[in-house]
């Protein structure tokens, strides 16, 4: 049976699985706007027309200020005076749909906590009941292997093996293939190409190359039960608005990160914990204490990290290392493990 934790009713997580995956980004907010457009075409349209205006004048005509530098400075200030207003209210109405923006995510951020609040609260109550609800389900799981053990048992055995003594066989999660070949072992072997652009996650619908690696990975059994709790603590970080593509964490040296996958933890690799954001640190640190479900997911997460990664660590090289720790879920699992105290 896997360790992934049981989820009770009506939890955030539940919702995991039908997350985009544009939601693990930051929306965003470069580029030109209409703001800017409008004030330059208002900023164009004012000193086309100003040049048209004093080349226009006839020179007997232009007003006498009692000196040609002060005429010269009414000049320069009615010409660039009012296109420096202009840019100033497109400044002012810029920095304002920013604010809008941003409160609305503030207060998608606070629903998303009070939410949790409300479900801890709820699974307070049903503690014992959920304990006593995923201890009969191992129960029955354990029970379905069995039978299935004793099914494929007496289905295969001859005539000769019927008075012989039972033993039990092992049953793997891959359906068996002819000539005792499993499903794996017909899979193709998964490159760490791929492995690495999975773990990146797609960055929007459109991004073919990314599920592409996504389906692939998703095929082997290692790397698919990384990416499923990767998608699940990454949808619970980003429902307190933290985002992987915000965090800019600290690199550390490939020679360290082998350290790890040979067993190392605590001092010798905490150059692995360079996430140094310290609102995203606080609030991952209040939800693990507060929130059992969060808690569950991220040791969970951790666990399966583990495990991956000191299988691909066995045969990647440098680089790959390198451009496995620029993924999403690498920075999840620094940021995850620095909380729950892996590189103290």
């Amino acid at each position: 049976m896997t360790d992934k934790p049981q989820l009770t009713p009506n939890a955030p997580r539940q919702s995991a699985r039908s997350t985009p995956f544009g939601v693990y980004s930051r929306p965003n907010d470069g580029g030109i706007s209409n703001i800017e457009l409008i004030a330059a075409v208002l900023s164009a349209v004012w000193l086309l027309g100003s040049a048209i205006f004093f080349l226009m004048l006839p020179s007997d005509q232009q007003p006498d200020t009692g000196g040609a530098g002060l005429r010269f400075l009414m000049t320069m200030l009615a010409i660039f005076m009012p296109v420096g207003m202009i840019w100033v209210a497109a400044t002012a109405a810029r920095a304002s749909r920013v604010m809008r923006e941003e409160s609305k995510r503030l207060q998608a951020a606070i629903d998303a906590i009070r939410q949790a609040y409300i479900a801890q609260q709820q699974g307070q109550n049903l503690g014992a009941d959920a304990t006593v609800a995923r201890k009969l389900d191992e129960i029955a799981a354990a029970a379905r292997k069995t039978e299935s053990t004793l099914a494929t048992f007496q289905s295969r055995r001859d005539a000769s093996t019927r008075l012989a003594p039972l033993k039990p066989a092992v049953v793997d999660d891959q359906p068996a293939l002819a000539l005792g070949t499993s499903a794996a072992d017909m899979t193709p072997p998964l490159s760490h190409e791929d492995f690495i652009r999975a773990l990146n996650f797609p960055e929007t619908a459109e991004d073919t190359e990314g599920f592409s690696a996504l389906r692939k990975a998703l095929k082997d059994r290692n790397a698919s039960q990384l990416v499923q709790a990767s998608q699940d603590v990454l949808t619970l970080l980003s429902q307190d608005g933290i985002y992987m593509d915000d965090l800019r964490p600290d690199r550390a040296r490939p020679e360290i990160w082998r350290q790890f996958a040979q067993g190392a933890r605590g001092r010798p690799i905490a150059a692995l914990g360079g996430i140094r954001d310290r609102s995203s640190l606080a609030l991952t640190s209040a939800r693990m204490k507060q929130d059992p479900i969060f808690r569950d997911a991220a040791h969970h997460f951790l666990r399966r990290f583990d495990r991956a990664f000191a299988a691909f660590e066995a045969e990647a090289s440098d680089a790959d290392i390198s451009a496995l720790t620029d993924t999403r879920t690498v920075r999840a699992f620094m940021l995850l493990g620095r909380v729950a105290g892996t590189f103290d």
